[in-house]
């Protein structure tokens, strides 16, 4: 586990949980600081974030694959991803200079995140980076970890269909 020691920091406790979990739960803090998402939750070794006001079926996460770590947008809804298509083909944005921009703004200093975006095992499409980053990097990957997902949050906010509609 975690323990805070002021703004943005944190040490490990060798008494506490093991490092993919320390991992996660320094994102989850610090995401979960951020108040962006509706909430948040550790289940099976992924940080799984629901949208504030989802129009449509979606979550952000946090998860380690081939490992390394890996943050992505998961729907179940073709429309939502096609809405999400959509829009970048109409307007002629660059889902990665979008990311990247928001990455910018949340002072990232690293490289620029690729994004793929697939139809997953489990039926979900999806659209995934991998972080250029070690999970057990200290004391970056936290750090880093945390400005992807919500880099992630804010690209796609604004994308297809995922707000519902004020009224």
């Amino acid at each position: 586990m975690i323990r805070q020691t002021g703004f943005g920091s944190a040490y490990r406790d060798p008494h506490m949980a093991s490092a993919p979990d320390e991992f996660l739960a320094c994102v989850k803090l610090r995401v979960d600081r951020a108040g962006v998402f509706a909430h948040s939750h550790i289940a099976d070794g992924v940080l799984v974030c629901q949208p504030g006001d989802p129009a449509m079926p979606a979550a952000y996460r946090l998860e380690q694959r081939h490992g390394r770590p890996f943050v992505s947008l998961v729907t179940p809804d073709r429309w939502l991803s096609e809405s999400i298509e959509a829009d970048l083909m109409h307007t002629g944005d660059d889902l990665e200079e979008l990311i990247d921009e928001e990455l910018a703004e949340l002072g990232h200093p690293g490289p620029r995140l690729t994004v793929t975006h697939f139809r997953s095992d489990d039926m979900l499409y999806t659209f995934r980076s991998p972080i250029p980053v070690g999970r057990d990097d200290p004391p970056d990957a936290c750090d880093t970890a945390t400005r992807c997902l919500l880099a992630y949050e804010a690209a796609f906010r604004q994308l297809g269909d995922m707000q519902s509609p004020k009224e």
